[in-house]
């Protein structure tokens, strides 16, 4: 056992928390979820995580940069994992500076979270292993903008500078692991 078999996961996204959650278990990682600040906050104080995965956006006013230091406030060895469906050079930075060890681009998969964690070996890592599929960054994105407005289709196909019914035809082609590319 080393010290990073128990870890805490921090994600607006409850679905997300438990499919990465079940796939860490897999691999021997316990972990315990959380979807505010307040509720990682309370779980890292009672269990003390060797590893946290914090997602940069937990809601419309939190970020997951105000968790880095308190986290590490905890536990000075505790590996403080940053992940972001909207990557920018700007908040990796940011992310690095206020002392997270690593920045994933997400949906952060369990072999890119062992790899960061060092508990898989880097040489067995492929670029296909490493490439999220171009229709699911775009599902995430339709998901996001929706988000920002509260569900209404219309005002999130404005927000995306595309057609509604071009919205509605991608949302009615929902991507996923089962299915394999999408039809040209």
């Amino acid at each position: 056992m080393t010290a990073l078999d128990t870890g805490l996961l921090v994600d607006d996204d409850e679905l997300y928390l438990r499919t990465l959650q079940r796939s860490l278990a897999r691999r021997g990682l316990e972990t315990r979820t959380a979807t505010t600040i307040a509720e990682a906050l309370r779980i890292a104080d009672e269990i003390r995580p060797g590893f946290a995965l914090v997602d940069l956006k937990l809601s419309s006013d939190d970020s997951g940069l105000t968790l880095i230091k308190p986290l590490r406030a905890l536990r000075a060895d505790m590996r403080i994992l940053l992940v972001t469906g909207y990557a920018s050079v700007a908040t990796a930075v940011d992310a690095i500076k206020r002392g997270a060890d690593d920045y994933l681009p997400k949906p952060a998969t369990a072999d890119m979270i062992l790899r960061a964690l060092g508990l898989e070996k880097a040489e067995a890592v492929t670029v296909e292993s490493t490439m999220i599929p171009l229709h699911r960054l775009e599902w995430e994105h339709i998901q996001q903008a929706l988000h920002e407005t509260g569900g209404n289709v219309s005002a999130a196909a404005r927000l995306l500078n595309m057609h509604r019914r071009s919205l509605q035809r991608k949302l009615a082609k929902r991507p996923g692991p089962e299915r394999g590319p999408e039809p040209e």
